[in-house]
């Protein structure tokens, strides 16, 4: 594994940790709850597609950058 893949897995794994513990002491009734993680659950699934997307496309560029000086 890569130091960049290594660094994404804690930041999803702590990112995941925070919401549970903030789902266990949430003052919230379960209804208004489960509502607002549908709704931030699809942000949420967009911001990681395009940090996804933008690594991919990095990647790429120092690819052919790296093709180009060979």
């Amino acid at each position: 594994m890569t130091k960049n893949t290594k660094i994404a897995i804690s930041l999803l794994a702590a990112a995941t940790a925070g919401a549970v513990i903030g789902l266990l002491l949430a003052p919230e009734k379960g209804k208004d709850l489960r509502k607002k993680i549908k709704d931030g659950t699809g942000s949420l699934t967009d911001d990681l597609l395009s940090a996804i997307k933008s690594g991919k496309d990095k990647y790429q560029d120092v690819k052919e950058d790296l093709l180009r000086k060979a």
